[in-house]
């Protein structure tokens, strides 16, 4: 009897359930169907499209490795040019310092022989012709003569050119004395 009971609480119960229609069951189970069908063909364009990202994304880094390679190379190509100018630029100063060098050799070497001639020459020959000088290059030769030979060429010259040149032979004098880089 407490079975029936059961039963006929169970039946009471769950009658609705038991009661829908088989066709609406079905149609139910065909919308669940095609619902499915819809979200499996959602993901599967969503996982190709993830696939095309993923291989649009593969072929960005390997194209930008490529740029980074090319750039490495050219920056590498335009540092090897830059120290070969470094490099030229240190050799042509170089070559100009030796130049100036050789050219200030040829100079004193030249005022050397002309100081000679000065101090062989008569001394009233050697005033004549300083005297008709440019000052500087008159100084430039007076400093290379000895004082004994440079007292000779004095006292034969006009005595306001002597003069002249005394002071700016004295001043030179006490200019190299306060400044040893001076000549």
């Amino acid at each position: 009897m407490k079975n029936g009971k059961l039963l006929i609480i169970f039946f009471l119960f769950f009658s609705p359930l038991f009661g829908v229609d088989n066709q609406k069951l079905f149609e139910c189970y065909q919308i669940f169907s095609q619902k499915k069908a819809e979200l499996q063909s959602e993901a599967q364009n969503l996982i190709e499209r993830q696939e095309a990202f993923e291989s649009l994304k593969n072929t960005y880094m390997a194209l930008m490795k490529k740029k980074e390679a090319k750039l490495k190379k050219k920056e590498l190509e335009i540092n090897a040019t830059l120290a070969k100018i470094e490099n030229t630029k240190k050799q042509i100063q170089k070559l100009l310092a030796k130049n100036k060098q050789i050219l200030q050799d040829i100079k004193n070497a030249k005022m050397n022989k002309i100081t000679q001639s000065y101090s062989k020459m008569k001394a009233k020959n050697a005033a004549s012709i300083l005297e008709n000088m440019k000052t500087q290059d008159a100084i430039n030769i007076l400093q290379k003569l000895s004082p004994r030979t440079l007292s000779k060429i004095f006292a034969k010259m006009d005595a306001k050119k002597a003069a002249l040149y005394t002071q700016i032979l004295e001043g030179e004098n006490n200019q190299s004395k306060n400044n040893p880089n001076t000549k």
